[in-house]
């Protein structure tokens, strides 16, 4: 604990955050999902899309922008891929269920891809691309989101921080995983960042006119990955997010969003579009040679040679050691949030 903290053991906060999404009614499915989630994040260390997004998320669904009881529908459009509709639900419990899908849909066609459309911000995409791999399948999941990022060169915000996450099964050990933004930071980052009055690192934000800034409450954009020397590359992969999110789904556009935060329309659905894809390695290689594979890539990886003073990872590792160490010592919440739930 400290003076911008306070630490709450990993049950006690889930329990807390079920309370609170249940008191405003609050289906159970939905609340299931979405607790699920942040509790992913929160225990993995990803912070701006942990349990802090329970306050945001709650007002959404009292505001009437979410709906707190969805009923999913799905349009299976071929051996392979479906259009899941969340009916402007909380965006957690789309992508499971979609996932859930694609997974079904990779049992027998080897791969299973589906969109989602009618939903809402989903926090962490890791999330759902754990639970594929946790029933054995490679799986990739993305989202466009509301416009916080440049483009390379740019002067205004047009991307959102589209994140890519892929992960894949590994024998007797926690899955391979990788989440990351196409922009340099998430922009929850920069609010975590003005909750805690911490500095931001350099080259990571930028104000309204494109300027460089390192003060969160500054801060009105964040650059795309790769900053202000390679930062096409973000913005290609934020493009990639963008076309298979959004325009393959037939859903919102990244600049025509209504805003995730700081809009007073809190009533007005966004139709967020998502993408995730679930790949069966029985249907290429098999699982007893992929299992083998990637036992094998992990050993080199984690064997390979390092620089004085540093230490290579797998995708992952970072991950579940703060999985471990937060779930023995519990999981570090801000007070705004702490407030929220109960805990002060």
């Amino acid at each position: 604990m400290n003076e911008q903290t306070i630490t709450v053991t990993a049950s006690v906060l889930e329990e807390n955050v079920r309370t609170a999404f249940r008191a405003i009614g609050t289906s159970e499915a939905s609340l299931d999902a979405v607790t699920r989630a942040l509790m992913h994040a929160s225990l993995l260390g990803v912070d701006s899309h942990g349990v802090r997004l329970a306050t945001h998320y709650c007002r959404m669904l009292e505001g009437g922008r979410l709906n707190k009881a969805p009923v999913l529908s799905i349009d299976q459009r071929g051996a392979a891929a479906a259009v899941l509709d969340g009916d402007d639900g909380l965006g957690h419990y789309a992508a499971y269920e979609a996932m859930r899908l694609a997974c079904d849909l990779a049992d027998s066609a080897g791969i299973g891809a589906v969109g989602v459309r009618r939903s809402s911000h989903f926090g962490a995409a890791g999330a759902y691309v754990l639970a594929a791999a946790e029933r054995g399948y490679v799986a990739m999941a993305t989202t466009n989101a509301d416009s916080m990022v440049p483009l390379f060169g740019g002067a205004e915000r047009f991307h959102g921080t589209n994140p890519l996450a892929f992960a894949a099964p590994v024998a007797g050990g926690d899955p391979w995983l990788f989440d990351m933004a196409t922009s340099s930071i998430p922009m929850n980052r920069v609010l975590l960042y003005r909750s805690l009055g911490k500095e931001l690192p350099e080259g990571v934000a930028a104000d309204a006119v494109g300027a460089t800034v390192t003060d969160p409450h500054s801060a009105d954009m964040v650059l795309p990955l790769g900053g202000e020397t390679y930062g096409y590359k973000g913005a290609g992969l934020a493009g990639v997010a963008t076309l298979l999110s959004a325009i393959l789904t037939g859903t919102t556009l990244d600049p025509d969003f209504i805003a995730m935060v700081g809009s007073d329309d809190i009533s007005t659905p966004r139709n967020m579009g998502h993408f995730v894809l679930a790949i069966s390695p029985d249907h290429f290689i098999g699982r007893a040679l992929f299992d083998a594979g990637m036992l094998r890539y992990l050993d080199r990886l984690r064997g390979a040679a390092a620089r004085p003073g540093t230490s290579v990872m797998a995708p992952g590792d970072r991950e579940w050691r703060e999985r471990d160490r937060r779930q023995a010592e519990g999981i570090p919440i801000d007070l705004d949030t702490a407030r929220f739930l109960g805990f002060t």
